[in-house]
């Protein structure tokens, strides 16, 4: 013998699928051995669902149409007593009525609009004429509350204007007037601070900044210009307690960037981007491969060139197949070999973890580089030797420019999917909304 009771929806078709939940059905079932017993109750519940649906305070709605342009949602409120804009006095005498038609939020891929019946109220002590004030929607505009919000969440997405204006029904004037309400206050100075331009292309300039928390991995600011005068008249708007936080600076290889984190943050280290210097040997191995492919005869080019991986790459995670090839290529050519065996002897600093061996083998790999006497590690050495300190710095502490380059991924995309965006102060904003 057992007993269960089911609790079910019996509803109609209405707006968008949406049950309309008219009756609510209970039934209770009884089995035995030889007799069977099925008892059905159907309770009548309240129609108020589609207010609490739309989940907006105080509203009544009247009627729904369904149009090709969207779904329009007749609603009205309770008259309640109202205080004068001018005498600040209490009224509750209606003067007259008007209708007004409001977007609201997209449901379904298409548009809802409510069709509201506003009232004027006439103050009895100085003939004032005012509406009705309400919480879903802004004095003078024609969409609700949360119909903003919604174009402000949209621009924290990586999406043109254009596209949130179709999606909202709305002019890309509008999305503007959204973006300005924005406002960011002035940021604080983090302990790891990190910084890097990118190509805006802006009205500002060419090129614009970016600063970023590289312990947090957050974007502080974006700054209009990379000059050395613009970035000191910025920093130098904080107070010297507020530079004094910053511990670590990280920046590519670029002088302004050191001499202002030389001359504005007295307690931070300079500490240079790891692909930047890096990739110094890269070019300089690379250069050597490319100037002994073009003295080669046509016939013999071929053996150098695809081969920028192999030499590139570590020796000793080459598989043996490779090996052969490599050592076959450095024995034809002993400028490449020299270059091969100072890139191996750079992979070597990089993992040694004592301190005092990095800095001996520094100095040792720039020496030998200037002994080769080849253009590529000439330039090479002289880099190194301005940004030793720097360098040295980046392999002691785990601080890099790699998640600045991950923001500056984003803002590209952005760019380029909005086709360019030539006002400075919008452009800041999407990207401190985007990558915030």
């Amino acid at each position: 013998m057992g007993k269960f009771v089911l609790f079910f929806w019996f509803y109609n078709k209405c707006w968008g699928g949406f049950p309309t939940p008219a009756f609510l059905c209970i039934i209770k079932k009884t089995s035995a051995l030889h007799h069977k017993e099925t008892e059905v109750t159907i309770i009548k519940i309240q129609d108020h669902y589609i207010t609490e649906f739309l989940d907006l305070k105080g509203i009544q709605v009247k009627k729904l149409e369904r149009k090709e342009k969207g779904i329009f949602l007749h609603i009205t409120t309770k008259a309640k007593t109202q205080n004068c804009p001018c005498c600040n006095n209490k009224t509750n005498k209606i003067h007259d009525y008007r209708t007004q038609t409001i977007k609201d939020v997209p449901y379904h891929h298409q548009m809802v609009y409510f069709v509201l019946k506003k009232r004027r109220y006439v103050c009895k002590h100085c003939n004032k004429r005012f509406y009705e004030s309400y919480d879903f929607l802004a004095r003078y505009l024609r969409r609700t509350t949360r119909a903003t919000k919604g174009i402000l969440y949209e621009l924290f997405d990586v999406c043109t204007k254009k596209e949130i204006a179709k999606r909202y029904q709305v002019s890309t004037t509008t999305v503007s007037r959204v973006l300005k309400m924005v406002s960011f206050e002035k940021p604080k100075l983090p302990k790891v601070l990190c910084i890097d331009e990118f190509k805006g292309n802006a009205q500002t300039g060419k090129y614009q900044c970016i600063l970023v928390d590289g312990k947090h991995h957050k974007v502080i600011d974006i700054l209009k210009d990379r000059t050395f005068a613009y970035l000191q008249s910025y920093f130098s708007s904080y107070t010297r307690q507020e530079r004094k936080r910053v511990e670590y600076f990280v920046c590519d290889l670029w002088s302004p960037y050191a001499e202002i984190a030389r001359s504005i943050f007295p307690n931070a280290k300079l500490i240079a981007d790891r692909y930047h210097f890096v990739r110094q040997v890269y070019w300089a191995v690379e250069g050597i491969r490319k100037e002994k492919q073009k003295s080669m005869p046509k016939e013999q080019r071929k053996y150098l060139k695809r081969s920028k991986k192999l030499l590139l790459a570590p020796y000793e995670s080459l598989k043996e197949e490779d090996k052969q090839a490599v050592d076959l290529m450095l024995w034809y050519h002993e400028d490449l070999r020299k270059a091969h065996d100072l890139k191996e002897r750079f992979y070597k600093i990089i993992k040694n973890k004592k301190k005092k061996e990095q800095r001996e083998q520094l100095d040792c790999f720039i020496k030998e580089a200037e002994k080769t006497g080849q253009k590529a590690f000439l330039r090479l050495a002289s880099t190194y030797r301005k940004w030793r300190g720097s360098i040295l710095n980046a392999l002691s502490f785990p601080y890099s420019n790699g998640v600045t380059e991950g923001f500056n991924n984003k803002i590209k995309v952005l760019k380029r999917i909005s086709y360019g965006l030539k006002n400075f102060e919008e452009f800041r904003k999407r990207i401190l909304l985007i990558c915030n």
